[in-house]
């Protein structure tokens, strides 16, 4: 298969490099990687990009306004392709050299891989992601994102923030430049999300997700994902978040008890 990569991203001291600035990073390992993908993908990507109107899942509640998509075979040849390389050994062995992380892969569902897009007052409050796929009984480990913004400006805000494990401060930001990957760990601290985004009509956030994953193992314990509001949210929302996180965690224990398993493994993300 043909590596998609920007070919740069190959060389043995360039992954070195990557690897340490993942390792240092703080509050949660990640790192920003610019010109992430070969020039001619990018470029056919962003002009092929699906519109917000034909993403079918829409993410819209007191935490999140969004939409993704992982039916990738409705758009552009191009997504496809991307994703069946994110897939391939080549990308494991990449993912795992600058993470750290061994025997690691992907889905073809929607915790595999997709698009996501929001329009003008787009976010997702700070948050920790489900922990497994649990359909393929898999460790969620590592968040791939691609960014695929030309000419976005700073003041439109949407930056990947990493906060601390008690969402009190934002440590770090990485912007969502065009071909600029953010790779991060996801673990039971890697608090993180983007503040509403202050855009033009027409203009949009854009990335491509890939999310990988190592073993689970028989005894390992299923988490969904958990919200939490920023310090300078009101108390009402704080309070409404509290208590539909809570509830969550409860239904979900509750049909689990009687034997039912929850069918929306859909990931709130990003």
């Amino acid at each position: 298969m043909k590596n998609l990569l920007n070919p740069s991203l190959l060389d043995e001291s360039k992954m070195k490099e990557i690897r340490a600035a993942f390792e240092s990073a703080q509050p949660c390992k990640h790192v920003a990687v610019p010109n992430f993908l070969n020039e001619e993908l990018a470029n056919t990507l962003y002009n092929n990009f699906p519109k917000l109107e034909a993403l079918n899942v829409k993410r819209k509640s007191i935490n999140e306004n969004k939409s993704e998509e992982y039916h990738l075979e409705r758009y552009h040849p191009a997504f496809n392709e991307l994703r069946d390389f994110m897939n391939s050994p080549e990308m494991y062995a990449w993912i795992s050299k600058v993470t750290g992380i061994e025997d690691l892969r992907s889905t073809y569902d929607s915790l595999g891989s997709g698009v996501h897009q929001g329009g003008p007052g787009s976010f997702v409050d700070v948050h920790v992601d489900i922990n497994m796929n649990p359909v393929a009984n898999l460790h969620r480990r590592i968040n791939v994102l691609i960014y695929l913004n030309k000419n976005w400006k700073d003041e439109y805000g949407g930056a990947l923030e990493f906060w601390d494990k008690d969402v009190k401060n934002c440590i770090s930001k990485v912007m969502p430049y065009f071909n600029q990957a953010a790779i991060m760990v996801t673990d039971e601290t890697s608090y993180h999300g983007y503040a509403k985004i202050n855009i033009p009509e027409g203009e949009s956030r854009k990335s491509f997700y890939c999310y990988y994953y190592t073993p689970a193992g028989k005894d390992f314990v299923f988490r969904d994902s958990r919200f939490k509001t920023r310090p300078d949210e009101s108390v009402t929302k704080t309070a409404i978040t509290e208590v539909k996180e809570t509830l969550k965690i409860n239904i979900k224990r509750f049909l689990k008890a009687i034997g039912i398993k929850s069918l929306d493994f859909q990931d709130k993300n990003k």
